[in-house]
């Protein structure tokens, strides 16, 4: 018997679903007549007879899911072996595609757990490993009920509690970020010895990211890493990281250049009391081009922030402190802030991050 197995059929794709069958044993097929439909993640082909024959068994029923070089078909007579090239119609125009006939079925034990594409979805959101299952399904087909009880299981082994609201978002969007991003952190101080003793270093720190936008706008962007674009926004729409006990708020203060010092304060001031409230709109939470982290309110001097997309960077400001500064050959005592620029490298370049950055200090160093 020879094996007419699942062919390559393009674009990457590894596995298809059988529709409907339109052969059976016994039947007697001419060269491109129709044999199968499957469905893949992108369309539904339609596979041909690579050569005339006679059909002694079909491997797999409506619904299964079979893998390329899996067998479709077994043919009676002529040989043990051979290689037939065909095209797959109703898939890429032009394009040929192998039609492999080999000595046997390979075996399902070295290949990739059988489950549908929205099994296989559902596992990757659940976190569940496809193979560690053991499919109850035909012929070891893992089921949406598999990959259900193995999540389940997992989290009654584990204990705890479930996370849930702000929590919950941040640990997906955490995840998200450390999956998308190519993180880079850059580091800087601002020596704040012209402030004086009149200090707002929130109201300071937003002015100041608006002029390192204005010297180095491709900080002030979304990036959309599937159709590598970036979007440019004219607009500085600021979202201001704030800690509460239910996890991290970052609202967003809108239009940052364009506002006034008491203007921002005030701004600020009413975004942390609606978070805090938890009476904030969620419009106020969405539609940041760029974030600040002012941990140094808490403790800390450097960080390497994380960046959530669609945006490029973050600022992260750290705890001001009496630091040690040379002054013309002199050591002098002065207020210092530390800084961290964390930035997307798909989208940003080195040179880029680091010209915002200096024009940051710059602007935070003027009285």
């Amino acid at each position: 018997m020879k094996y007419f197995k699942l062919p390559d059929l393009g674009e990457g794709l590894q596995e298809a679903e059988i529709v409907e069958w339109h052969v059976k044993a016994g039947d007697s097929v001419k060269a491109d007549q129709l044999l199968v439909s499957v469905e893949t993640a992108k369309a539904i082909v339609d596979i041909p007879a690579p050569y005339d024959g006679v059909v002694a068994k079909t491997f797999g029923g409506v619904g299964d899911l079979l893998h390329v070089g899996e067998p479709l078909i077994g043919y009676e007579g002529e040989g043990d072996a051979g290689t037939v090239v065909g095209r797959l119609e109703g898939g890429a125009e032009g394009q040929a595609d192998s039609f492999c006939i080999g000595a046997a079925p390979s075996t399902r034990e070295h290949l990739a757990p059988r489950a549908t594409p929205a099994v296989r979805q559902l596992a990757q959101k659940l976190g569940v490993e496809l193979a560690d299952l053991k499919g109850s399904g035909p012929d070891g087909l893992v089921t949406r009920a598999d990959v259900e009880a193995a999540a389940e299981g997992a989290r009654a082994r584990f204990g705890g509690e479930k996370l849930r609201g702000v929590r919950r978002s941040m640990a997906i969007n955490m995840a998200r970020a450390h999956a998308e991003v190519v993180p880079v952190t850059l580091f800087a101080d601002a020596d704040l010895h012209r402030w004086a003793q009149a200090r707002d270093p929130m109201v300071r720190l937003a002015g100041a990211i608006a002029a390192a936008c204005a010297a180095e706008p491709l900080l002030n962007a979304w990036f959309d890493g599937r159709s590598l674009s970036l979007r440019r926004h004219a607009q500085l729409d600021l979202g201001i990281a704030v800690d509460t006990p239910d996890g991290l708020f970052v609202p967003v203060l809108r239009d940052v250049s364009a506002r006034s010092a008491e203007d921002l304060k005030e701004g600020m001031a009413r975004l942390r009391a609606d978070v805090r409230a938890r009476s904030i709109p969620p419009q106020e939470m969405m539609g940041a081009t760029l974030t600040l982290s002012n941990y140094g309110t808490l403790f800390g001097r450097y960080a390497n922030p994380v960046v959530v997309p669609p945006q490029v960077a973050i600022v992260g400001a750290g705890a001001i402190r009496q630091e040690p500064v040379a002054v013309d050959g002199r050591v002098a005592v002065h207020p210092v802030l530390p800084l961290s620029l964390t930035f997307d490298h798909r989208a940003v370049t080195g040179g880029e991050a680091a010209r915002f950055l200096k024009a940051l200090v710059e602007a935070l160093e003027r009285p």
